[in-house]
Order: C-alpha cells, then structure tokens, then sequence
C-alpha cells in the first residue's frame, strides 16, 4: 500500500533528514516509526502527504507514484492525526468531524451523517456532543474527534503524528486501546510517528527504529524486543526489553495447565473425597458447560461434607478475581498476579474455562518466545525443553 524506493531527503540548508529508505507498508498494517528526536521519522510520515517533498527515490501509495499526484487530492485521500489534533475552534465537534467530507464536496447532510456515525465509533455520542464546541471537551475527548475527522472520508491510509503525546498517561494508554480496537475493524493502513519504545511495541504491527536519518531494524515488535539488529537498537529499546517483550507475547493454549476441577452442582462431600484423593489442595469450578464460575478449596469441602446434607460445590465457591482471555499479553497475566496475589490465572475463551496460567509457565513461554524469534518459527514449535538445555 505504501513503498518507498530510495527515499532521501536533504534540506536546503545542506542538512541530511533520511537516506535511502527502502521498505514497505502492507494494507491493513500499522507500522510504528520510533526514534529519538530529529532521526527522520516524522519527515518521513510527511513526504507520504508532501508537506514535505522528498530530494530523491519514489513514494508509492497504492502503485501510484505521489508525485505525479496533485498535493491537495493526495491530502485528501490521506487521514492525517496530529499530537495537538488541530480541530476549528469556532466549529461544532460535528462539523470538525465532517471537515474533509465538506472540503470533497459531500452535501450537508451526508457529511454530517458520516461524521455522527464516526464520532459513535471512536466513543462519542453525537447527540451529546456534537453541538459543543472544542474548548468544551477533554483533552482525550478532542483526540477521538481528531480521529474521527482523519477517517471521515474513508481514506484507506492514515497518518498519525505523536497522536497520543498530548495527554496524560492514563488517558493515553486507553486511547491507544480503542484505537486498536478501531483499528481492527477498519483495517486502515497505518503509520504512526512516536519517541516513545514502548508506545511502538504497543500498537505496531511492525516497528521502523530510526537511528540518524536511517532505518536501523525494521520487524516485529517481538523481533525488535528479542533480536535487535544493531548495539543501537538493543540500547535504544532499553535494558528491560524482556519485561517489554511480555506486552507483546500472547497467551497460547499451549502456554496453559489444567488444574482440578469441581463442578457447581457436585456434592460437596464427593469433590472433597476426589480432590483428597489427588491430592489437591484446590479446584476451579465450572458449571456443565465449562463456564467459569470461581474455585474452592478442599478444606473447605471436608469441612461442608462433614455435616449432614453438605451442600454442593457451588454452595462453597469463590468468585475469581485474577482471570484474563485467551490472547491476551503476558504482562496482563502477571499484572493480574500481582493485583491480587495471586499463584495463577484462570484464561477464558469468551466465558469459557482453557486453563490457569502460572508463574513458571509464564517464564516458560516467555524463553519460548524469544527462542522462536531466533530460529524463525512459531512459539508452538518450540518445546521447553530445548530452551532450557539452551
């Protein structure tokens, strides 16, 4: 979707900005460009605009060469998201929304229907906000508008500049969880400008680390985490790229034990007898169809079963607290550990029970990882075992 061939660009001053980029963006991708400041990387997401026009190779955005592109149309087929978003202060939120729609000629109506429907998408209600006016929002709330206006017209590239620099930490961490999620459904080809490593790992598809003016790696998170290419990534990505590699390992079935199980409707008395005789000390409880429902202890079983009638498991069960969905990071899995103590996590597939992931378990895929990443294969081929004797 997007190609640069021996890009280059020298400033009139004589100052070099990037050299020879040659790499390529697949539709639908979200590639990251990362980098401290003056490296490149923002010159290189304009000259897919030409805010900045490049000094030598090509630029190609769908097999058309930008440059024989009228810059206004290109723009205008391109969404463009900015750190200060850059919204008109004098417009409502829905006609801000609705401005590229408006620049391309659409009619008031259809305009201002597109823009309602996006501001619905990225959280907005239109009927709450899209009478106020800018300075009446937050600043994550003027973010999502700024969003919203970048995808108003449907264009199939998206630039993003530092988009979630200007908000605090909190705010920024769930915008870029709903961008994300947007991002899953309108499958836009993406490139985001960032200095920050972790905010790349984060949301990329693909990372492009920029040294000065060139691109020193360009993969996969997990790659740039677990591999780099160069002493300049491996210090640029931080000394705790391991700890920055569990935001980008998911959790596989593979990664799971499975634990004893109690059933809701079991008599106590018969769980705590077959829970004694394997000597286990605790259970998760599911209902018939392997929902989750919590877990108990055996002790607490013996002690129901002595008593006359004792009741069933579900009698005795304790809510879950530390649980997460299958897929998910395995910083999120330990994150959850931590919280509430925990010696494991249960993992679910919707409502339904996998299996618990534990602590060495959690290491064990962690090695896994790392070790796939150097032999070039998925994590599910690589056993344990082999890590370990590594």
């Amino acid at each position: 979707m997007i190609r640069f061939e021996q890009v280059g660009k020298v400033y009139p001053d004589g100052t070099p900005a990037v050299h020879d980029l040659s790499f390529e963006v697949a539709e639908g991708e979200l590639v990251t460009l990362v980098g401290p400041s003056g490296c490149g990387k923002t010159t290189t997401m304009m000259m897919v605009n030409r805010l900045i026009e490049p000094t030598s190779g090509r630029i190609l955005v769908a097999g058309e060469d930008i440059a024989a592109v009228d810059p206004v149309r290109l723009r205008r087929r391109i969404g463009y998201v900015i750190q200060q978003v850059g919204l008109f202060p004098h417009r409502t939120v829905l006609d801000n929304a609705a401005t590229v729609p408006f620049l391309t000629g659409w009619k008031k109506p259809k305009a201002r229907a597109r823009a309602a429907e996006l501001l619905d998408l990225v959280g907005l209600d239109p009927s709450v906000y899209g009478s106020r006016y800018p300075d009446q929002l937050s600043g994550g709330q003027r973010q999502r508008v700024g969003v919203a206006r970048a995808l108003a017209a449907d264009p199939p590239v998206l630039l993003m500049d530092e988009p979630f620099g200007a908000v605090d930490p909190v705010v920024r961490e769930r915008l870029q969880d709903e961008f994300l999620a947007l991002q899953a459904t309108v499958r836009k080809t993406v490139l985001l400008v960032t200095h920050d490593i972790e905010e790349a790992v984060r949301m990329g598809d693909r990372i492009a680390v920029y040294g000065q003016g060139r691109i020193e790696q360009f993969d996969t998170p997990a790659t740039v985490l677990g591999a780099p290419a160069t002493p300049y990534v491996a210090q640029f990505v931080g000394a705790d790229r391991g700890l920055k590699r569990l935001s980008v390992t998911e959790i596989e079935a593979a990664d799971l034990e499975q634990p004893p199980i109690a059933r809701l409707d079991e008599p106590a008395r018969d769980a705590a007898a077959r829970l004694r005789a394997d000597g286990a000390r605790w259970a998760v409880v599911l209902t018939g169809g392997n929902d989750l429902h919590g877990w108990v202890s055996t002790e607490e079983l013996s002690i129901a079963g002595q008593g006359s009638g004792g009741g069933t498991v579900g009698d005795l069960a304790r809510r879950m607290e530390a649980w997460v969905p299958v897929g998910a990071p395995l910083k999120q899995a330990f994150s959850e550990m931590l919280q509430y103590d925990a010696g494991w996590v249960a993992v679910l597939d919707g409502a339904k029970f996998v299996g618990v992931l534990t602590p060495a378990k959690l290491h064990e895929a962690l090695r896994r990882s790392v070790d796939a990443d150097a032999r070039g294969v998925p994590r599910g081929q690589v056993a344990f075992d082999s890590v370990a004797d590594a």
